[in-house]
């Protein structure tokens, strides 16, 4: 297969799901579509990173490596929100490496706070959070007030999201 012409193929689900199957838990595969995700064109990082966050949650060993390269895209200056959210998503079902938590926290916190990111990326924000909180409990004061500082005036996904979380915190 010829991953880059696969995905540029077509957007869909299925086409990402038959790559993701393609890649499998194949080292040298994830290698060469993380290689298209950090440094392709922006259509390709794009449709990239939905096709990691499949193969994250099917394999999530193959991430490990990788994370501090994919936290660093999500800083890189108009950066497709589609890169965010995914490797946020992907943030949420593992756990991150000591090393990477303070870089991990402040990402998420910028996020979080961020009103004119996309919800969705904001809600997976601030899971990663609560999930950091566990391990830093430091960070449990500046999670509660950001978000009932925005709780009131946010989309039904961040208030629902938030609700939990503030009584788990």
């Amino acid at each position: 297969m010829h991953l880059e012409s696969e995905i540029l193929k077509e957007h869909s689900k299925h086409q990402s799901l038959k790559i993701a199957k393609w890649v499998g838990k194949d080292k040298n595969r994830f290698k060469e579509l993380m290689q298209l995700f950090l440094h392709g064109e922006y259509r390709v990082t794009q449709r990239a990173s939905w096709i990691i966050s499949i193969c994250a949650e099917q394999y999530p060993a193959l991430i490990q490596p990788w994370l501090k390269q994919m936290l660093q895209k999500t800083q890189e200056p108009k950066v497709h929100d589609a890169v965010k959210r995914n490797v946020v998503k992907i943030l949420q079902g593992i756990e991150v490496p000591k090393a990477l938590t303070g870089m991990t926290a402040d990402i998420c916190f910028n996020l979080l706070a961020d009103k004119n990111e996309p919800v969705a990326i904001r809600v997976f924000s601030m899971t990663v959070l609560y999930h950091l909180t566990q391990k830093e409990p430091d960070l449990k004061n500046e999670l509660r007030l950001l978000i009932e500082e925005n709780l009131h005036e946010e989309k039904a996904a961040f208030k629902s999201r938030g609700k939990k979380i503030l009584k788990q915190l």
